[in-house]
């Protein structure tokens, strides 16, 4: 059978790093687009042992330029994407009054206008073949808010309205959109955390413990799969029951 694509942003590390190494394991060539380029070559190399294809692009997911040239690469190479995964993020937390409007306009620049960039530039090419997913990661703060990181929680709001509103546009073409609400997920940057700060967390997940990036990574397969063709226009929570 010939290989599916899947395009990945921010997927060098974290929860985007490993939906990149699911999607592999499932037979999908893996396209990787980061503003970073440090440490490519092992993820590339470990991603290319599961004998499928692995491509890595250095890309600003905020340039419109970047992102149309970085799909059209895509189509010319592999003729078809078939999966799109927005997970590009970024923090600058601060209290709103002493936030600057660059921590603002950066947070949104990314997480927001990334994913508006990168699904505007793929869709046309779904919307042609009448196939196609796209996923966006959101975040429970996008819904629950969180105290200095109002910049934060606006791109992640405005990423679950773009993903409502992005199915009911293309749903007649066959494509789907839909998003996922991490909550506290085990990254390197959680991992810095003390043990004091852990607990508390989770004295507020019912199943009194963090997730990990493969929990995200499984859901966001499903969601792309046939299993999940009739979902669309859906935000999923895996936060452990934080939100319920």
């Amino acid at each position: 059978m010939e290989k599916k694509n899947v395009l990945i942003t921010g997927a060098l590390r974290g929860i985007g790093n490993a939906i990149a190494v699911e999607y592999a394991k499932r037979g999908y060539n893996v396209i990787i687009w980061d503003v970073f380029d440090e440490g490519k070559d092992a993820v590339i190399e470990e991603i290319k042992k599961l004998n499928v294809e692995c491509d890595f692009e250095k890309i600003n997911v905020s340039d419109m330029g970047q992102v149309s040239a970085g799909i059209d690469n895509i189509i010319k190479k592999h003729e078809s994407l078939d999966v799109l995964i927005n997970n590009a993020g970024i923090t600058k937390d601060n209290l709103l009054i002493s936030m600057t409007e660059d921590e603002w306009d950066r947070v949104i620049s990314v997480n927001l206008k990334g994913t508006f960039n990168c699904s505007k530039a793929a869709v046309k090419y779904m919307i042609k073949r009448r196939s196609g997913a796209i996923i966006n990661i959101s975040s429970v703060i996008g819904i629950m808010g969180n105290k200095g990181q109002s910049n934060y929680a606006a791109s992640k709001a405005g990423i679950i309205g773009f993903t409502k509103s992005l199915a009911k546009e293309v749903g007649s073409r066959n494509v789907r959109v839909n998003a996922i609400a991490p909550g506290f997920i085990e990254t390197e940057m959680t991992k810095k955390l003390s043990s004091e700060v852990i607990a508390e967390y989770a004295k507020l997940i019912p199943l009194g413990r963090m997730g990990n990036v493969a929990d995200v990574a499984k859901i966001c397969f499903f969601l792309s799969s046939d299993d999940a063709n009739y979902i669309t226009g859906q935000v999923i929570h895996c936060d452990g029951g934080m939100l319920m």
